[in-house]
């Protein structure tokens, strides 16, 4: 059996870091069983579903590192979930359902004020030929309800039925249908919700694991129920917690929160993203990961927290710059030479200024620094600007490398008596225009002897 997992979201908008986190927990959990990653897109909701969000999803995965074996639609695939319904009608285990919201909500206040569980009370069942065409005739249509399997000959007479499975995240988990309204599977219009082509998609597309949030915890139970009214063995089911952020808010589609788009666009790289999302709210610690192999060794879903994890997006910065300052020349070169570094000082000075980026767009002004100069001359004193000038007088000739910057400094110090902090601030200004940045030791070389003299106040 080879191991097929699915990331299922609805394209109604963009996916946030709360949905990454399902989809590589997927993904990483495909890479360590030599499995298959299916994208299935949940698109039943014609109104609200767009190809331009299926598209934009499939772009942030790429992003991301997470490559698809298969894509599908279920709004291609109508005609497998009506057969489904047609199934469960003969088997007498969807019936028609005719209330209205304001019934139905009714009913729940009737039986919690008789403190009653508010479960949907099946009267639906009791409904006559005649009663249906009354209602028909009104201009009703039904809505359809998939009788879960909680009692032994009575409907009406449901006792604790439990569902239990081994959850890849949670470990053992159980579910009471009892407790349950039977689920409507078809609305009024004849549309589906979620259950009924999720359930009919993982059987026909051999889905063997389901992991996501654990806001699905309780459909399991169903869902497990109606796997086996089709006929089929349930796939096994992980569930992991959810990412709030820090005042406890859930994320949301809708609001655009932490999107992975808006986190791209603003400077972070695919496995700062990945590493937050993976790692947080387990028992191992976040850390900037560099690779998604090196991520999946380290990725065990039995190690996650089953609280909701609140996370810092300030976290993400971090985790930025420790990948930025280990990153090595020949991963950065594509994207140095699209901000117009290239050439033979790219790589030296990527390995000058790599280790004061917080996002690799910032290498841009550095280069700016390197061949044009300081943005904005600096303000130096009177006499710290005589200083400079001196210093720039005893500047050696080149070539330059490494060790320039270390006697050219000697030198100056024996001949002003300057040293420390009112030696090295003053050149570090002249030179860069900032008060801090890469060791000048490293800057020199790139600017040369003719770049330096340039940078006379």
């Amino acid at each position: 059996m080879t191991v097929t997992v699915r990331f299922a979201p609805s394209p109604t908008g963009r996916i946030h870091i709360g949905n990454a986190r399902t989809a590589l927990f997927n993904w990483l959990f495909a890479m360590k069983n030599g499995g298959r990653f299916v994208q299935r897109f949940d698109d039943t909701d014609l109104a609200r579903s767009k190809q331009e969000y299926a598209d934009a999803i499939l772009y942030d995965l790429h992003w991301l590192g997470i490559f698809p074996d298969a894509t599908e639609y279920q709004s291609r695939r109508f005609e497998v979930y009506d057969a489904a319904v047609e199934k469960l009608k003969a088997a007498g285990l969807l019936y028609a359902c005719y209330e209205t919201a304001e019934e139905l909500e009714l009913r729940r206040k009737i039986r919690l004020s008789r403190k009653l569980p508010p479960v949907y009370g099946r009267e639906a069942l009791k409904l006559t030929d005649e009663e249906k065409a009354a209602f028909e005739a009104e201009g009703r249509r039904p809505h359809w309800r998939f009788l879960l399997p909680n009692f032994k000959d009575d409907p009406f007479e449901t006792e604790r039925t439990e569902v239990h499975w081994n959850d890849i995240v949670r470990g053992n988990e159980t579910v009471d249908l009892a407790s349950l309204s039977d689920p409507v599977l078809v609305r009024e219009d004849g549309t589906y919700l979620y259950t009924l082509p999720s359930v009919v998609d993982d059987i026909e597309m051999g889905i063997t694991h389901i992991i996501r949030g654990d806001d699905h915890v309780t459909n399991t139970g169903v869902q497990i129920a109606l796997f086996k009214a089709l006929g089929a063995e349930p796939p096994a089911f992980g569930h992991h917690n959810m990412l709030t952020t820090g005042d406890g808010e859930g994320l949301s589609k809708r609001t655009g929160a932490l999107s992975i788009s808006g986190l791209r666009e603003s400077g972070i790289e695919p496995m700062s993203v990945a590493s937050l999302a993976v790692l947080i709210g387990t028992s191992e610690s976040v850390a900037a990961v560099p690779a998604m192999s090196e991520l999946a060794a380290r990725f065990d879903p039995t190690t996650t927290s089953k609280s909701a994890s609140k996370f810092d997006p300030d976290e993400l910065l971090v985790l930025n710059r420790t990948l930025l300052h280990n990153m090595p020349f020949s991963e950065a070169q594509d994207r140095l030479s699209a901000l117009g570094i290239s050439g033979e000082k790219a790589e030296p000075f990527w390995l000058a200024v790599r280790g004061n980026l917080d996002r690799l767009s910032d290498a841009a002004g550095w280069w700016r620094v390197v061949r044009q100069g300081p943005e904005q001359p600096a303000e130096l004193s009177g006499e710290d600007a005589d200083f400079v000038g001196q210093a720039l007088d005893l500047l050696p000739e080149e070539p330059w490398d490494g060790t320039t910057w270390k006697s050219w400094t000697q030198a100056v110090k024996e001949a002003t008596g300057r040293k420390g902090k009112p030696l090295f601030m003053p050149l570090r200004l002249a030179l860069t225009g900032l008060s801090s940045g890469p060791e000048l030791a490293d800057l020199l070389p790139l600017l040369g002897r003719e770049g330096t003299l340039a940078r006379r106040p």
